[in-house]
């Protein structure tokens, strides 16, 4: 400029307010300041996103509790032929070792590939499994949990083997799409000559901060979607979620752990296109605008489902969505969902490759998914624009302390 004078743009002084939680921007004298130090050349933070943690170290896994973050890769891995209990355990510990870096903003070991040098952790979360697999290649077949029975096949599946299933699951979520595939890809080379990868997919929700105050996500299809997940504050969460800190038996290496069930599925987005808003309310049983119940409140309204509308009908309809999941009508049985969105691309057909990466989590899977599955697999109007396309189960064993690795308790003890 002329005079060699720097002039500061209105964006990139104002910046933008991504992160959860954000206030107004700054004015006043609080503004004169950042537009200083900005024409310095030492720009204040515009947002906390980067900088937010999870700890690695405790007695559960990061990734369960935690809500899902904006971006997520789900991955499984089958050991080697020939891998042993000490070569498994070897590749936990350095698995654990680079999660453990890695959520706390630190640059993992050996790490000079520079993909996420300048960022912070940004609410990273890696959270490792066991699949049933597993045992029988270790030699560990004695000390594998009853709950990790395979699941009982249903009407609606339509399952891939090549993207089921696994020997080792890992679940990671940041919210930094570059800090996500950064420790996905780190894990992977990581595994060297120990682990090959089976299948992975990768997943989206809405970035933290971009809506005015903090709601429920909402899916593909438009829908609000988690409104009557367990919640911690409720007096049986953790017995819903995870294994009885305890807990007996071959298996009490799982104490403090839980169940997750991942379920890729498809949503036949182009049909549910087509139905008139009335029409996909009344498939769900809520509100599309605010999630409220047709039975009437707001989102957080209990459900009614004894409810009866002006005509005598039902106004919660016998196959909506809320009603068979409801654990009203599953004997209380429950799980706690932590799902991303999926796209890949479109089919040949031009409809969209799309949909959620279902995440269940549970004390006991037998107890938890299964008998709600049955239940919308024999009656929810829903499932009629789903296809179930890939599934898994694994046992993800409770957290770990500092100077131990997850799993150590299996594969040490």
């Amino acid at each position: 400029m002329p005079g060699g004078t720097t002039v500061v743009s209105r964006r990139r002084l104002l910046g933008t307010a991504g992160a959860a939680g954000a206030g107004a921007l700054v004015v006043g004298a609080g503004a004169g300041a950042a537009g200083a130090a900005a024409v310095r050349g030492r720009p204040e933070p515009l947002t906390s996103l980067g900088s937010a943690s999870a700890p690695f170290h405790g007695a559960h896994q990061a990734g369960i509790v935690q809500p899902a973050q904006a971006h997520g890769h789900l991955a499984a891995f089958d050991l080697a032929p020939g891998t042993d209990r000490r070569a498994a355990a070897a590749l936990l510990r350095r698995w654990s070792a680079i999660a453990a870096d890695m959520m706390a903003g630190r640059q993992a070991q050996d790490d000079t590939s520079g993909v996420a040098l300048d960022a912070g952790p940004s609410s990273l979360t890696v959270t490792f499994g066991f699949g049933r697999s597993f045992f029988d290649r270790t030699g560990l077949a004695d000390k594998r949990p009853a709950a990790l029975e395979p699941l009982p096949a249903f009407t609606g599946d339509a399952l891939d083997a090549r993207r089921s299933e696994g020997d080792l699951w890992v679940q990671i979520g940041a919210d930094d799409a570059l800090v996500a595939f950064h420790a996905l890809r780190l894990l992977q080379k990581k595994a060297g000559d120990t682990a090959r990868l089976r299948w992975q997919m990768n997943g989206f929700n809405r970035t933290p901060g971009a809506t005015a105050h903090p709601m429920t996500g909402r899916n593909l299809m438009g829908q609000i979607d988690g409104t009557n997940n367990p919640k911690p504050s409720d007096a049986d969460f953790a017995d819903r979620v995870f294994v009885p800190e305890d807990h007996k038996g071959a298996d009490a290496w799982m104490a403090g752990g839980s169940y997750a069930v991942v379920r890729r599925i498809r949503m036949l987005l182009d049909t549910w296109d087509h139905l008139s808003l009335e029409r996909q309310e009344k498939v769900i049983g809520r509100r599309q605008s605010d999630g409220a119940p047709l039975s009437g409140g707001t989102e957080t309204t209990p459900v009614d489902l004894d409810k009866v509308d002006r005509d005598g009908a039902l106004a919660i309809a016998g196959d909506a969505h809320i009603r068979v999941a409801s654990p009203a009508t599953n004997r209380g049985a429950a799980m706690l969902r932590r799902a991303f969105s999926y796209h890949d691309g479109f089919r040949d057909d031009g409809a969209p490759d799309a949909g959620l990466l279902f995440i269940a989590w549970q004390a006991d899977p037998m107890k938890g998914f299964v008998p709600v599955q049955r239940k919308l697999d024999r009656g929810d109007g829903l499932s009629r624009f789903l296809r179930h396309e890939a599934s898994g189960l694994y046992a993800v064993p409770g957290g770990c302390e500092k100077g131990e690795y997850v799993g150590q308790r299996l594969l040490e003890d």
